[in-house]
């Protein structure tokens, strides 16, 4: 297997990846619960929840550093710029997580105490669901549309996959930039049928370029056989020095 070949592979398995917090959205149903931080039970799908969301993270940030040294060859900026986005995408997943992660603590710490400010830990549950859900719909909703943008534009450039998957994402972007630019201003609700109409698109993209890169790999591309042109000679002191 080629070194191209392994690197699409594997940028593949990691947008596979991607998918795995699917089962979260119900997972963390409890978490939502008015009363859950008062109530006892069992915690282990809200963890698991939690725990697939870091995957995804990770995941995220991989397919960035995979596809970093190819798609350069043809834009180093955006390229650079596609991991950025990356990178920023796991850190407000990550938010998410630990506010999610702060509220069982809370519980099995705080929850079941004699005493406990019933009001107060409804107050504090209410507080970290806000910053979960903003965490999500800023990482998880508007970041991915600049992904799209970014390796969406490299991708269609170079030809290393069929321009009909790139132009899916390059098309979708817009349309779920624009709900997710409707959620923060309250025009329509973050889990609505409009934003998640205008979400397809987005996960067809990401999950047909995963399966595309594990099964094909990348199409034959000038890239591919393009390296970096050599760095000019650096002049030595003497040689910078005008002759008097």
């Amino acid at each position: 297997m080629s070194n191209t070949r392994r690197t699409a592979r594997i940028a593949g398995v990691f947008y596979l990846i991607t998918f795995v917090s699917i089962p979260s959205l119900f997972l963390y149903d409890p978490v939502r619960r008015a009363d859950y931080l008062t109530s006892t039970g069992d915690d282990t799908g809200i963890l698991l929840a939690a725990f697939l969301e870091v995957l995804v993270a990770l995941a995220g940030i991989g397919t960035a550093i995979t596809l970093f040294p190819i798609v350069k060859r043809q834009n180093e900026t955006m390229a650079l710029g596609f991991v950025a986005s990356r990178t920023l995408e796991a850190a407000m997943i990550l938010v998410g997580v630990a506010s999610i992660l702060s509220l069982v603590t809370l519980r099995q710490d705080l929850g079941a105490a004699t005493g406990a400010n019933a009001a107060s830990l409804l107050s504090t549950g209410a507080s970290h669901i806000a910053t979960y859900d903003w965490a999500f719909t800023l990482g998880q909703s508007l970041v991915p549309g600049l992904n799209a943008i970014l390796l969406g534009t490299l991708l269609y450039k170079s030809g290393l996959v069929p321009r009909v998957l790139p132009a899916l994402g390059l098309i979708g972007a817009p349309l779920h930039l624009t709900a997710v630019a409707l959620t923060i201003f309250g025009v329509i609700d973050r889990a609505g049928p409009v934003a998640l109409i205008a979400v397809i698109p987005i996960a067809l993209w990401e999950f047909s370029l995963g399966i595309y890169l594990v099964v094909k790999g990348f199409k034959p591309s000038p890239i591919l056989t393009t390296t970096a042109p050599p760095l000019p000679p650096v002049a030595t002191t003497r040689e910078a020095l005008p002759v008097a």
